[in-house]
């Protein structure tokens, strides 16, 4: 067995860095996090220093186990995960365990860094060990600590004055707040009319665009012009003074230049991977691990890019000198930047000096992948190589010219005065020519919104002071200003990172999360948040506006960098925090019903009974009521149908959704065909126990042919998913997904193997059901009910103190225990070391 022992996360960083290391080297991999906070109560134990009680991932045992063998063989441990806090954090959690039960004895434990999965950067690693950083796991500790005490607190709290299911996130809340007041932005926006005036001039039998810059020597502006008839005494004013010609008055001719801009950070990758290649911001970190990892193109696995998870814009000076290499080789010489270009990071709270995002050669072209691997990978390591390589290039060169013109009646009076003489019209024409393409031959960046800056050339025919242009035509053009956009993705990004809110990442954690919890929907890959997004943002922003504040956020990411820096304490952002919001909390408890939460608008008043109609939310989702809970009778309920929204809905629409039951026909057996909504969605009933989903069809515009074909491919599908029922306590054998089973509607059974389904007996299935356990349950065992999930963690702390706890080998380091957890029924026994850690998932 090797002397030596490397833990990275991923089993695939471990093939890459395997061959690598040699002989002397066994790699395996932890499989990420090794341990987490107990799912319940006491996880983080406010009093007693915010000490943090774990027990072991489940899933992840055997891993440990196996790691376990595998160090008894060997001298040396080196922990070689991802170079941020979270790495460091699961090599912390690694050797904690290890060394609780007693397999660190006598083994020398190193920790090893490397940005890039290269030969020479992994080997440089190994060489050059460092000890584990206190101070970055303090850090991320910290994080997991306040994520923890937000999301649960908040998030039973949203379960018990909205529903069930919903979370609240240090992080996740403030993104769902900015994507709620851009839409409330949008709702109120008033579109203002504007008017532009533009017109066609030819020059040397060239065709070329102008735009009124000056109309009666004043400055044309964007309101200038604000109804048609306006734009139509404007149009003859010009035509009338022209009578079919210009004169050219001034030119002006400049050269402009444009820089590239810096390589990749995880957020601007993120950005310009959605807007060039349309990948979400978790589609696009995963492929970068795939790339950062190691792929194999025909030469082994090897890692093509540097470590993604990063705020820095910094290269390593040996990258550049190869880059301006590859640069000149594939581009020529002229196509280098006469100096290596150096970016500084912009970003408020960018953390430890990582590089930026580059490929780990440049001298491996994306042709040379081409074909060689997955399609989306190659995509993205293009994107990545083109705008490393693009960022040491030289600049764009462009030829400008701007060239005034005045109606013919109107030159005379140019004299001394130039283009600014009183009264004049001034029209204008531009070009552009490309005379240095730079770093452009190679990429340029796209914009979230708006038009980008147009680079095509703009040839305009040769023309001299005096010489006189062709007027074609002018045209008044009518527009109205819009609204700010949605968010798509790439710009909330821009927009968190702006900020300072959450962490290269986190980026991607929060957009899926907001999505998971539906609290917004996509519509042409722009967020547009749900009814219940909005109530949920209402609610946090007016009981717990602190904590949404984009300053807030920021300021605490900016605490936890201090402590990364060994600046402060671990646990004194979490003493600021904790008792203002705890407080808070029992209040809007105690205080706030779930009534005022609900934000019911009433919409008007039933035509025939009078009764108020009102609109909100129930645990359900979205639903319009007539009358209240006060009334004698009891009031109706309808669900919204799918796309109308609470806060847009009206008395008609909301009238129409008590048209249902609606019944269609009825059966041969005289029982009623009816169209219904029911909790999981609309559906029809033909039977006291006969049910068909709607999936596409709409319960107050389907038919009675419609609903027959339905009920018929029902019946279908049920008569060959049943192969016996013995008409006695529901006992039926069934087709499943996994085979024949048998069921009661209480416990599922499975049939033995080598059993004819169709010959089993009604005593054997009765013998079978009894050993099986009750539905929902596993291994016999009933489960329990989940606890609500935040955003970033994964417990509820509150009241309940954390037990005896081992103290950590770092004095300010939080104290933590471990708990002990039964090991599941049938499950193979193990050694008293293997069981020792408990499990999670």
């Amino acid at each position: 067995m090797a002397d030596n022992l490397v833990i990275v996360e991923s089993p695939a960083k471990a093939k890459t860095i395997k061959k690598y290391l040699g002989k002397d080297f066994e790699v395996l991999a932890s499989y990420g996090h090794v341990r987490d906070l107990v799912p319940k109560e006491g996880a983080v134990d406010p009093d007693k220093h915010f000490k943090m009680n774990y027990q072991s991932i489940e899933r992840n045992e055997k891993h440990v186990d196996a790691i376990a063998r595998a160090l008894k063989k060997s001298k040396n441990l080196y922990l070689a995960t991802d170079p941020d806090r979270e790495g460091e954090a699961i090599s912390w959690h690694l050797r904690e365990l290890l060394e609780e039960r007693g397999e660190l004895k006598g083994k020398d434990v190193k920790r090893v860094v490397f940005y890039e999965i290269t030969k020479g950067e992994v080997q440089r690693a190994v060489s050059e060990p460092r000890d584990l950083s206190l101070d970055l796991v303090n850090a991320q500790q910290a994080r997991r600590a306040l994520d923890y005490l937000v999301g649960f607190n908040l998030s039973p709290l949203l379960w018990k004055k909205v529903r069930r299911g919903l979370s609240a996130g240090r992080v996740q809340s403030p993104a769902l707040r900015m994507i709620c007041e851009r839409e409330h932005e949008i709702s109120i926006f008033n579109p203002q009319e504007y008017w532009t005036l533009e017109a066609e001039g030819e020059h040397s039998a060239q065709n070329f665009p102008l735009k009124l810059v000056e109309f009666d020597g004043q400055k044309v502006e964007q309101f200038s012009f604000t109804n048609e008839g306006a734009a139509r005494n404007v149009e003859q004013s010009i035509k009338d003074a022209s009578q079919g010609f210009l004169h050219v008055i001034t030119i002006d001719k400049k050269q402009r230049r444009r820089n590239p801009s810096p390589p990749f950070t995880t957020s601007t990758l993120q950005q310009e991977a959605a807007r060039k290649l349309g990948y979400s911001a978790q589609r696009t970190m995963r492929l970068a691990q795939q790339l950062y990892e190691g792929v194999d193109f025909g030469e082994g696995s090897i890692g093509l890019i540097t470590y993604m998870r990063t705020d820095s814009v910094n290269l390593a000076v040996d990258a550049v000198r190869e880059m301006r290499e590859v640069i000149e080789k594939e581009y020529g010489k002229e196509a280098v930047a006469e100096e290596p270009r150096v970016y500084k990071t912009k970003s408020r709270n960018a953390q430890e000096a990582h590089e930026a995002i580059r490929p780990t050669s440049a001298a491996i072209l994306p042709s040379r992948v081409e074909g060689k691997i997955d399609p989306d990978q190659f995509k993205l390591y293009a994107l990545v190589w083109k705008r490393a390589m693009a960022s040491q290039m030289a600049h764009a060169l462009f030829d400008t010219v701007a060239v005034d013109m005045v109606p013919s009646t109107q030159s005379e009076r140019k004299g001394a005065e130039g283009a600014a003489a009183g009264g004049r019209h001034v029209l204008r024409a531009n070009g552009s020519t490309l005379v240095k393409p730079g770093y452009m031959a190679v990429y340029q960046e796209d914009v979230d919104d708006g038009k980008p800056e147009n680079e095509n050339d703009r040839i305009l025919p040769p023309m001299k002071d005096g010489d006189v242009v062709t007027l074609l035509n002018v045209h008044g053009d009518q527009h109205f200003t819009e609204p700010p956009p949605r968010y798509s993705e790439a710009s909330l990004v821009k927009a968190l990172e702006e900020h300072g809110i959450g962490r290269p990442s986190t980026y991607a954690t929060i957009i899926s999360t907001l999505k998971d919890r539906e609290y917004t929907d996509m519509e042409n890959r722009r967020f547009i948040p749900t009814d219940i997004g909005k109530i949920v943002n209402g609610f946090l922003s007016k009981h717990f506006h602190k904590y949404v504040e984009y300053g807030f956020t920021a300021a605490l990411e900016d605490e936890l960098d201090a402590v990364s820096r060994g600046e402060e304490p671990w646990t004194e952002p979490l003493k600021k925090f904790w008792k203002p919001f705890i407080t808070q909390v029992d209040h809007i408890e105690k205080n706030v019903s779930r009534e005022e939460v609900a934000q019911a608008r009433e919409l008007g008043k039933h035509p025939e009974s009078g009764k108020p109609v009102t609109v909100r939310m129930g645990r359900f989702g979205p639903f319009v009521q007539i009358g209240t809970k006060d009334d004698e009778e009891k009031p109706k309920f309808a669900g919204l149908r799918k796309g109308q929204k609470m806060d847009t809905i009206k008395l008609p629409e909301a009238l129409e959704l008590f048209k249902l039951p609606r019944k269609l026909g009825e059966m041969e057996d005289g029982y009623a065909i009816t169209a219904k909504i029911g909790p999981f969605g609309p559906y029809v009933q033909y039977a006291v126990k006969g049910f068909v989903s709607l999936k596409e069809d709409d319960p107050y515009l389907i038919e009675l042919p419609r609903a027959l074909e339905l009920i018929r491919l029902k019946k279908e599908a049920d008569a060959n998913r049943l192969i016996q029922d013995f008409g006695v306590d529901d006992i039926k054998v069934l087709n499943g997904r996994y085979g024949p089973y048998i069921t009661d509607g209480k416990r599922n059974a499975r049939i033995p193997k080598d059993t004819d389904p169709k010959a089993v007996t009604l005593e054997t299935c009765r013998e079978l059901l009894a050993a099986a356990p009750p539905r929902g349950s596993r291994f016999g065992r009933k489960k329990a009910a989940p606890a609500p999930a935040a955003a970033n963690s994964a417990a509820t702390p509150k009241k309940n103190a954390a037990k005896t706890a081992k103290k950590s080998d770092a004095a300010d380091l939080p104290v933590t225990k471990v708990e002990k957890k039964s090991p599941p029924v049938k499950k193979k026994k193990t050694s008293a070391k293997a069981k020792k850690k408990s499990a999670k998932t």
